[in-house]
């Protein structure tokens, strides 16, 4: 185990980045009965608690979008600077969030067609209706799409922690906001996995 980790270090990164998400997730299965358990407690808390409803609209609001300057950064300097090598990473960045976390993501939740929590109904397959989307969660793949690949790039442990921390808590806010079911927040974080080993096997410099 240690050999292997030691030969693919981002292995250990992306485990130590998903840990949190994964952390509560399961914290969550043991702790309730159900997910409509869950989502009904966080209902119930989150209009006891307006100001932390509040803070979990804003994280899941902007979350996402913290990491558009940085990749902008990216571009820019390395334009400025000559460095393809960070041409490159913003750019496919762009094109495989834009594959994974949008057109993919979109085609899986039209094929599903699972039902948003208090929505209601059954599964409505290959529907258009936007409150039968709700698998995967959309934000929380675009979160790890562009959180782990530079989780990859520099493997730096206080980087991976705080940036695994940021992640799980745009992604739960999709929960306590009752927009999503664990297992979706779950799909969401597998695809977005898929999206930052993608960006980081593209443009990873031998």
């Amino acid at each position: 185990m240690y050999s292997f980790f030691r030969r693919y270090p981002e292995a250990l990164h992306w485990i130590f980045a998903s840990a949190p998400l994964l952390l509560v997730l399961l914290i969550c299965f043991f702790s309730f009965g159900s997910e409509n358990e869950l989502i009904s407690f966080c209902r119930m808390h989150s209009a006891a608690h307006p100001d932390l409803k509040n803070f979990a609209g804003l994280v899941t609001n902007w979350g996402n979008a913290v990491f558009y300057p940085v990749y902008l950064y990216f571009l820019i300097s390395g334009i400025r600077q000559k460095k393809k090598s960070r041409i490159k990473f913003a750019l496919v960045f762009l094109i495989v969030q834009l594959v994974v976390s949008l057109l993919l993501v979109r085609i899986t939740k039209i094929a599903i067609g699972k039902p948003r929590p208090y929505e209601g109904g059954l599964f409505e397959p290959m529907t258009h209706k936007g409150a039968y989307h709700s698998m995967p969660s959309g934000h929380t793949s675009e979160i790890y799409g562009a959180s782990m690949p530079l989780v990859f790039r520099y493997r730096a442990f206080l980087l991976t922690a705080a940036l695994g921390i940021f992640a799980a808590l745009v992604a739960l806010s999709r929960i306590y906001l009752t927009r999503h079911y664990p297992s979706d927040v779950f799909c969401g974080w597998i695809m977005g996995s898929f999206a930052g080993f993608s960006i980081h096997l593209l443009t990873k410099e031998d």
